[in-house]
This record gives C-alpha cells, structure tokens and sequence, in this order.
C-alpha cells in the first residue's frame, strides 16, 4: 500500500466526501443482506470521532442511468442509522443546488448519504463535469468501496483529479493487505482454490496464480471444460466450448512445467437441477451422456483436504458444486468447514467474495475466516495482477 490512508489525514471539520460500497440487495422495501453496510462502519466511525463531515456516496444496482424508485439508497440510510446508532440524513439527489446546500448546513460528527449515483449515466462514464461537482462537495476523498475499484466511474477515478487528497479507507487497506499479502509475501505453502461456473472469468487468475502457488485446486462448473479438453465425455454438464482451446493450451503447460494443478477424480452427476432428481458420484472418466456434473466427489473431497491441511495461506473463489441446492453442497460446504478449521489453527484464509462469500455465510462460517472481500470482481482483477482504477488514482505516500 504506497497510498495515502484514511490514518494519514486529518479529518476534523472536514467534509469528508467518501465513496462506499452499498450495493446490497433489497427485500420488502428493507436490506436484505447488510454486510457491505458493516464492512464501511470502522472508516465512517473513523470520520464521525474524528469530528469530520461524513458524506457518503454509493450505487445500488443497475439502474441504468435511470431514476428507479426500487433501487434507491434511502432503505439503506435507515440500516445504516440503526447500525450505527445515530441518525443519518439522506438526500434524494446526489449532485445539484438542494445537495450543496444540505451539506454546508452539516455539522462535525454528522453523517449524510447521497441518492444512487447510477440515476445519472454520467457516473459509468466517469463524465468529467460530473465528477467535478461531486468533488465540490468535498475537502478531500476516501474511497472504501473495494467491490467498484476495478472500475473507472466519476465517484472512484474522475473525481481524484478535482478532489486531493484521495485516500485509502480502512476497507480498501484491509483488502489490498490481504490478497496483496497472499500474491506477494505468502506464508507457505499457499493453495488457491478455484470453482463456480466458468473458466473464463478466472483463466487470467488461474495464469497469475500458477507460478505462485504449491497447489491449484479446481472444482466447480469450470472443471467440466478441463475434462472435455482432455477428450472426456462430460455429458449435459457446463461447457464452454469457446474455450477448450485455451483449456488445453493451459493443461500442457501444465504437463511440459510440471505445474501443481490439481483437477478432481470424481464427481456427483444428476439427470436434472431438481432436488428430487437421480444422483450418483461417478470417476470423472464414466460421466453418461444426458447427465450432468453437479459437485465435486469425495474422493476429490479428500484429495483436496490433503492439500489445504498443511496450508498457511489460502485463497478460496468460487463453490465446488451448486452450493444453492442442499443435495449438491457437500463439496463446497466440506471445504469451507475445513477452512474453518485452518484458520482456527493459525493459517490465512481469504475468501474471494461472490458465491463463495455467500456459501460461506450459508454455512454459518463466515466469522471464521480470515478476511472475506467484499468485491468479487475486484477481488479476481486484483489476484489476476490488474491494476485497480479506482486504487491506483489514489494520492501516493
């Protein structure tokens, strides 16, 4: 982290314009799910007993530069309120007149959150004019919004050229300390665990990681595009068949530099995705035709616990297997209780948000890991070896 931190600035009496990451699902009219409003509580506390001006800005959803009363912030303004005790004021509006005057009326210690700033398609566009009067609403920046930094909007890379200092909020230290710890400086041996659907979202991370790791682990949707690209009948199970090439491509460099890539052996395939449906756990060589893979087996299980034992630091993106249906979760879920367990005895466990996040908490585990992301995007960017937009705008040390 060679930025500047929300450590290093003084806050008092500062109007503190910060951009958090409130894109959280909606239930009822009310916040489904309130761990991103958690995750920004230490950097919002920070400013408001410091004496500074907490102004909060976020999106929420994909409005499309559109007005949609269903995606407005305000139910989270009231979350946020009784999380932290103290009342809120919420605009309708996150630019204009109205917003400029409400936020010179705030007094030291209050907090305001702003109205979605995806109402205007200037945000994703990152429109300099835009990110210009947001900057006026500020004395300096934070951005503590990790899950939009691997994106270049108005609210987390424009505004950086109108408002300095920009820094780094407790959030996006903490991510950045972690997985950038796990790329650089792990405690070995250090294993990866990848799954969920597709290859192609995780063939660049699956690039960074390789050299780095003493062991990749793949399970999932993605391991059936392998299989196939070693010539196995993978029957109805996910395919991508725009990327077989770049599957085998991936498997002989890993054959030719003896590279400690580990597919499973066996799996649970299923006639359908019904929780009644016939299942059987098959050696990945006899999958039938009309069937479909739909977890890791137990013998993958068990290879794959030989390695995360003696782990001291590891990285988890994606579920082994349809998490979602309880018929189809014992891979994922066995791994995350393993995981559990490793950290409990020392080890660093980073869950890479996304699916995973959501198993995790599934599963009841989610305070025994080590670090949780709160991008799941920005997570796969970061351990891919991307640059992120919105931390590398930020003031430098």
């Amino acid at each position: 982290m060679n930025k500047l931190t929300i450590d290093d600035v003084d806050l008092k009496g500062k109007r503190v314009l910060m951009r958090v990451d409130f894109n959280v699902p909606l239930e009822k009219g009310g916040v489904a799910d309130d761990t991103r409003i958690r995750a920004s509580l230490p950097s919002i506390k920070k400013i408001i007993d410091s004496g500074g001006k907490a102004i909060l800005m976020s999106h929420l959803g994909r409005p499309k530069g559109k007005v949609l009363p269903e995606m407005s912030l305000s139910p989270v303004a009231r979350r946020l309120e009784k999380l932290l005790g103290k009342p809120v004021k919420f605009l309708g509006e996150c630019v204009g007149p109205t917003v400029e005057t409400e936020v010179s009326k705030l007094k030291d210690g209050e907090v305001l959150l702003l109205e979605n700033l995806r109402f205007h398609p200037e945000e994703e566009k990152n429109d300099p004019e835009f990110a210009k009067k947001l900057a006026s609403l500020g004395d300096l920046y934070v951005n503590d919004a990790f899950g939009t930094s691997h994106r270049a909007h108005a609210s987390t890379e424009g505004i950086t050229k109108h408002l300095k200092p920009a820094v780094a909020g407790c959030l996006v230290q903490k991510e950045i300390e972690y997985l950038g710890n796990a790329l650089t400086s792990p405690k070995r041996p250090f294993v990866a665990i990848l799954g969920g659907a597709k290859i192609s979202g995780k063939i660049d991370v699956i690039e960074n990681l390789l050299p780095k790791v003493d062991a990749l682990l793949i399970g999932g949707g993605m391991m059936f595009t392998f299989l196939k690209a070693q010539g196995l009948e993978i029957g109805e199970s996910l395919l991508e068949e725009d990327r077989l090439e770049m599957a085998k491509k991936l498997l002989e460099r890993v054959e030719s530099e003896k590279l400690p890539f580990l597919l499973p052996t066996d799996c649970v395939i299923a006639k359908e995705l019904t929780k009644d449906t016939e299942s059987k756990t098959v050696h990945v060589k006899e999958i039938s035709p009309g069937w479909k893979g739909v977890d890791i087996g137990p013998e993958t299980i068990n290879t794959f616990k030989g390695k995360i034992h003696p782990a001291m630091t590891i990285v988890w993106n994606g579920p082994m297997g349809i998490f979602e249906m309880d018929k189809f979760a014992r891979g994922t879920y066995e791994i995350a209780s393993l995981l559990a367990e490793v950290t409990g005895r020392g080890a660093t466990t980073i869950i890479g948000g996304g699916d995973s996040a959501s198993a995790i908490a599934k599963a009841g585990l989610a305070d025994k890991m080590s670090h949780i992301s709160t991008g799941g995007g920005a997570a796969l960017e970061f351990l891919e070896g991307k640059t992120l937009p919105g931390i590398a705008a930020l003031t430098d040390k």
